[in-house]
């Protein structure tokens, strides 16, 4: 047999594990409960100046 070429008994081995369905697991969503914050309050000149500083270290 060549490299990358299978039986038969491969094919209907592989078939079976794709067309069966694990349903096993837990299906349940976890609920989160907090806040998400952001700073956007940065103008551009300040954080190129702030880049600028980072690359010049």
């Amino acid at each position: 047999m060549s490299m990358g070429a299978y039986d038969e008994d491969e094919h209907e081995r592989r078939e079976r594990k794709n067309s069966s369905v694990d349903a096993s697991f837990d299906d349940d969503r976890s609920n989160y409960h907090g806040t998400v914050e952001y700073d956007s309050g940065d103008s551009t000149e300040d954080l190129l100046e702030q880049f600028e500083d980072i690359k010049s270290e």
